[in-house]
């Protein structure tokens, strides 16, 4: 497993020492080992990586990585460069053309979003070959709301986009402050997608929340590759 080395680390560091942590690691290790795992091991910890705490502005959470070959790469929603648009992210796209007039790129990887500030947590950071939500509850749960909780605690202004029931239920995670803007609607996938995610605005209020605040807005605009 790769090993976070920013600003993440001081407000993490905790957890690596809990026992719950320790039956995580084992459990993960033993799983690439032995069996077909996603994202790379290399690319757990991405999301951290690309975004330091101290540049993070925006908030996505996703629930599990993509569980085909070749599509996770350790940042919610984000596929790597080549690989087809998955139906959630495809929808997020033109969400983003109806509410900022962006052009709808020809490719999922998000990298620009994270060194934007736009922090791409999964709630759980690993998946089986074929085997959706097989990572769910060995621990990951609890990791990434030690990660919600140091950004709830950033007295800065941040933007929470939470989509779907799972990704509001860590609404409970975070306390009142008005430098911090909470955003929700239906998950973007083609189930829920028209019951309110499109036409949510999220991004424009997002970037006009931002700019109220004296902080640069994100620039969503993917490019083509």
């Amino acid at each position: 497993m790769s090993a976070i080395d920013n600003d993440w680390l001081e407000p993490l560091s905790e957890e690596f020492k809990k026992p719950y942590y320790r039956r995580l690691y084992n459990i993960v290790n033993q799983e690439y080992r032995t069996r077909q795992i996603f994202p790379p091991a290399q690319d757990l910890f991405k999301a951290f990586h690309m975004t330091p705490l101290h540049e993070v502005k925006v908030v996505i959470l996703g629930q599990d990585p993509y569980h085909e070959p070749g599509q996770a790469e350790g940042m919610s929603f984000s596929v790597q460069p080549g690989v087809e648009i998955p139906p959630s992210l495809v929808n997020i796209y033109k969400e983003l053309h109806d509410d900022l007039g962006l052009k709808i790129p020809n490719n999922g990887h998000l990298e620009k979003w994270a060194k934007e500030g736009v922090f791409l947590l999964n709630t759980v950071l690993t998946v089986r070959a074929h085997q959706a939500f097989s990572h769910r509850g060995i621990g990951w749960e609890e990791f990434t709301d030690a990660a919600i909780r140091a950004v709830d605690q950033e007295d800065r202004p941040i933007v929470f986009m939470l989509w779907g029931r799972p990704a509001q239920e860590k609404e409970k995670l975070l306390t009142p402050n008005p430098l911090h803007l909470v955003l929700k609607a239906p998950h973007p996938s083609p189930l829920s997608a028209y019951r309110g995610f499109f036409g949510c605005h999220h991004f424009s209020k997002c970037n006009a929340f931002l700019e109220a605040h004296g902080e640069k807005p994100i620039d969503w605009q993917i490019e083509d590759i």
